[in-house]
């Protein structure tokens, strides 16, 4: 079976390449391109039918092609006879010019394969859709095999044959001679159209009223297509050799039994003894009952038996059957309109298209699409004419689906939706436009709906015309669920709060704000926040009804769950616009209550959201101090701790200020830091601090022991400062100072200073041992002890008057050798001063050993300043020893 299959593809592939490579020799194809075979039709089904292009203009038509091989298996002679018959019958359709004559769009071109010409687009002919498939591609086309004519599509039809007729008839004076479904060709619309004229007579006499068609004898040795077909031929042609216009309507007749017989003829004629066929065949047709047509509509059948009655004169002219009510049929009438549409004036066709929409349901959709549709939008070139052919063409629209729309009907719709003149017209049609704006938002691809859709809504809603933007604000909510987002946002909101706030219409605001509350739901929370709210605040007007508008708005927003308003634009905002509204004069009872309904809710919610808010708060406030609480318990042991640490470290530079005088040991200084060293609370200036005494401590350890030179004068060391001096000048940072070295001591931060300022210096170190010093002074100021030299570069003399110039010297004693005051008479507390000789002071470079650390200045910083301002103001005069001993003494 797959071999036989492959077998007739192949063969059906050979004859298709051949015809093909026929055609390409032809004339035709020079203007023309030849694309699929289609169809067959003419006399004997010998005419091939192919769908081409022209190429110039892309205009599709349709390609009739004779190949010659099919006639290989005849004489010259009788090939000849054929193809001048064919010639004869084109060049005759070709001369004649009529809607139900098949239009020829270029002639016949002959090559040495073919014959070949183009006509309007063809679907196939009456045979082929009556199931006699010769000369057809294998397989058949489904669109062919699956073809049923509907009732309206064979009234109509049958109806442009009989007009057909009755202009060859009563115009032209022809018998066409081969009636027959060959010959009857359904354009790409679906009329029916006449060809085949290759037996065609014309009268003798055409300018007589009675013509006269000559006829010729029936000659069995001639050709098949160099002959009629008998089983639609009148028995006349055969029997009596003479033709009338009668005889084409015998032929009618017939056709009209085979279409409703499913193409059977009412005779089957034996070819090889025709005229005995014929003789009975005339028996039958004058006992030809109800009986044998069954099959034909009743309101026709006694049409069709006249028409097939022997005697001529008895049947029905072409005018008279185009008058039968068989074809009052409302569709066939309908579709017989539309021909002579371009007969018709505006008027007349306006009327018509008014009433259209009432017959379109009656229709089947193949004939609307394929007959009416084209027809109603050939009629977009006129624009006076639109608003009356588009309610037709979007009824249309919503039967199809939506690749028709796209395809058929879409495109050329693109020029309507621009169209704004005349002003009249431009309004209907958008008018039109927006009560059917579902279907088309429905149907219209997205980027089809931003370019040519939606722009035409902005125009509406900017439309002068009131009842344009009422219509369109009332529709926009209908289809707000079909634009895009963005397009809703940018272009469509804008326009409508435009409208709102532009507008002298009472009607277009209130629907603007209608419209506005409808569409909150497909719009974002913060849209609606940031941007309609506001804009409320900016309508001016007070009537009732926008007042009533903007509430919906508020109200809508305020309960939707997908939108809701914040407290904090409810108690900035939204209640102090409210609020006034509702007290407007123009409101109500009703009205008024309404306000205050939903004002009451926003206060409820408002007052339950800050509440539960601050309660929130209150709980955390509570969560936090009990959390506080435990840091400040652990803060105040941290505090502790670090109390104790400072304590320690006072006493620390306390042990080592006495150490100074009491000779304590160095060792008690390196327990000290090693105490600091263990107190994990420090801050990061006392371990700073700590570090330092650690590097001083070790760099005292270091240190080689300085030889004393007792009484021996030394010269002042470049490095070192007047005491008094640096002490004025650093008057402001003394809690930072610090003994700089071992071998300059403390002299090198001090500069010089009245003889109280000794005294008050170390008067928080050895305050245990200042009345043995003030006791131990005599009249002697020169201290006697071990330890090192301390040079004081001076301009005065320390403890004495300030004209002595020289380098003073001062040892002070340790505990275990107290000075030897020998320099300077020093009288009992309380006692006058007295003036003395400029005292020896070369035992304060003996001040301090190697074995004694220096005291920390930071310990000194410990006094307040205003206290170290009272003590280093010097008297007016020199300064006397009794000024340092009653400074001891307090």
């Amino acid at each position: 079976m797959e071999s036989m299959l492959n077998k007739l593809k192949s063969t059906v592939t050979k004859v298709t390449a051949d015809v093909t490579s026929a055609v390409m020799g032809n004339p035709v194809t020079r203007e023309f391109d030849v694309g699929r075979h289609i169809a067959s039709g003419g006399n004997g089904l010998a005419w091939k039918i192919f769908n081409g292009t022209k190429k110039s203009t892309k205009q599709e038509v349709a390609v009739f092609v004779f190949d010659k091989k099919l006639i290989d298996k005849y004489q010259k002679f009788e090939k000849d006879q054929i193809i001048d018959s064919l010639k004869r019958g084109v060049q005759q359709l070709t001369r004649l010019r009529h809607p139900r004559l098949l239009t020829v769009q270029h002639p016949l071109e002959e090559s040495r394969d073919c014959l070949a010409f183009c006509t309007e687009p063809v679907f196939a002919s009456l045979a082929n859709v009556l199931g006699n498939w010769e000369n057809l591609p294998s397989p058949v086309s489904p669109d062919i095999k699956d073809y049923k004519l509907y009732d309206v599509e064979t009234k109509y039809g049958l109806l442009q044959v009989s007009e057909g007729l009755s202009f060859l008839h009563s115009s032209v004076k022809m018998v066409h001679g081969n009636i027959t479904p060959e010959n009857i060709i359904l354009n790409k619309s679906g009329a029916w159209k006449i060809m085949g004229f290759d037996f065609c007579v014309s009268s003798t006499n055409p300018s007589e009223q009675e013509p006269k068609f000559p006829c010729k004898e029936w000659d069995p040795n001639l050709p098949s297509l160099c002959l009629p077909n008998p089983e639609y031929l009148a028995p006349e042609y055969i029997l009596s050799v003479t033709c009338e216009t009668a005889s084409d309507m015998y032929s009618l007749g017939t056709v009209m039994y085979a279409v409703f017989n499913k193409g059977k003829p009412v005779f089957e004629v034996n070819k090889q003894d025709i005229y005995k066929s014929f003789s009975r065949q005339l028996d039958q047709l004058s006992r030809l009952g109800s009986s044998s047509l069954t099959n034909i509509p009743e309101e026709v059948r006694e049409h069709v038996k006249l028409l097939l009655n022997v005697t001529p004169t008895v049947r029905p002219d072409a005018d008279q059957m185009t008058k039968i009510p068989f074809f009052d049929d409302v569709g066939a009438v309908t579709l017989q309109y539309f021909d002579t549409l371009f007969q018709r004036d505006n008027l007349q066709k306006s009327q018509f298209f008014k009433g259209l929409p009432k017959v379109l349901p009656k229709l089947p959709k193949r004939v609307i699409v394929q007959r009416i549709l084209p027809c109603l939008t050939s009629e977009f070139v006129n624009p006076d004419m639109v608003p009356f052919v588009l309610p037709n063409v979007l009824l249309i629209a919503e039967e199809c689906t939506k690749e028709e729309y796209v395809k058929l009907i879409l495109p050329e719709l693109g020029p309507v939706f621009k169209q704004q003149e005349p002003i009249q017209a431009s309004n209907m049609i958008l008018l039109i436009f927006l009560q059917k704006m579902d279907l088309l938002l429905t149907k219209t691809p997205p980027d089809e709906i931003k370019n040519s859709v939606l722009p035409m809504v902005y125009r509406a809603l900017e439309a002068p015309s009131i009842q344009i933007q009422e219509l369109c604000l009332n529709i926009i909510p209908t289809f707000a669920n079909l634009i895009d987002y963005p397009s809703m946002k940018n272009a469509l909101i804008p326009r409508i709060k435009n409208a709102c706030l532009q507008t002298s219409s009472l009607a277009v605001r209130v629907n603007s704000l209608v419209c506005l509350g409808k569409i909150l739901e497909y719009l974002d929370k913060w849209f609606v926040l940031d941007d309609i709210l506001p804009f409320l605040q900016q309508i001016p007007s007070k009537e009732p009804a926008v007042l009533m508008g903007i509430l919906g708005i508020y109200k809508c927003t305020f309960t939707h769950k997908k939108l809701g308003i914040t407290k904090e634009q409810l108690a900035g905002k939204v209640l102090p616009h409210l609020i006034p509204l509702s007290i407007e004069n123009n409101l109500n009872l009703n009205q008024f209550n309404s306000f205050i309904s939903v004002i009451k809710e926003m206060l409820n919610r408002l007052e339950s959201e800050h509440k539960t808010k601050l309660e929130q708060l209150h709980i955390m406030q509570e969560q936090q101090k009990s959390l506080d609480i435990g840091n400040q318990m652990n803060a105040s042991e941290e505090t502790k701790v670090t109390n104790v640490g400072s304590q320690q470290i006072d006493k620390v530079f306390n042990n080592i200020g006495a150490d100074l005088l009491t000779g304590g040991e160095s060792e008690n200084k390196e327990d000290g830091l090693q105490n600091k060293q263990k107190r994990a609370s420090l801050t990061l200036e006392e371990k700073q601090k700590l570090a330092k005494e650690q590097e001083q401590a070790q760099k005292l350890k270091s240190q080689q022991p300085l030889k004393p030179q007792v009484h021996t004068p030394i010269a002042p060391v470049k490095q070192t400062k007047d005491l008094t001096d640096t002490l004025m000048d650093n008057m402001s940072s003394l809690t930072s100072l610090s003994v700089s070295t071992p071998k300059i001591s403390a002299s090198s931060s001090f500069t010089s200073v009245p003889s109280t300022g000794l005294g008050m210096m170390f008067s928080t170190p050895i305050d245990n041992t200042k009345r043995n010093l003030t006791n131990g002074l005599n009249a002697n100021m020169g201290f006697q002890t071990s330890g090192f030299n301390m040079p004081v570069n001076t301009n005065q003399n320390f403890f004495s008057s300030p004209g002595t110039p020289g380098v003073t010297k001062m040892a002070l004693g340790t505990p275990s050798t107290l000075p030897n005051f020998s320099a300077v008479s020093v009288p009992p507390a309380g006692g006058k001063q007295t003036q003395q000789r400029p005292t020896d002071m070369s035992a304060l470079n003996n001040l301090f050993g190697p074995q004694k650390p220096k005291v920390s200045m930071n310990q000194l910083s410990q006094q307040k300043p205003n206290q170290w301002l009272n003590q280093f103001v010097p008297p007016q005069g020199s300064p006397e020893l009794c000024t340092a001993t009653n400074h001891y003494d307090q």
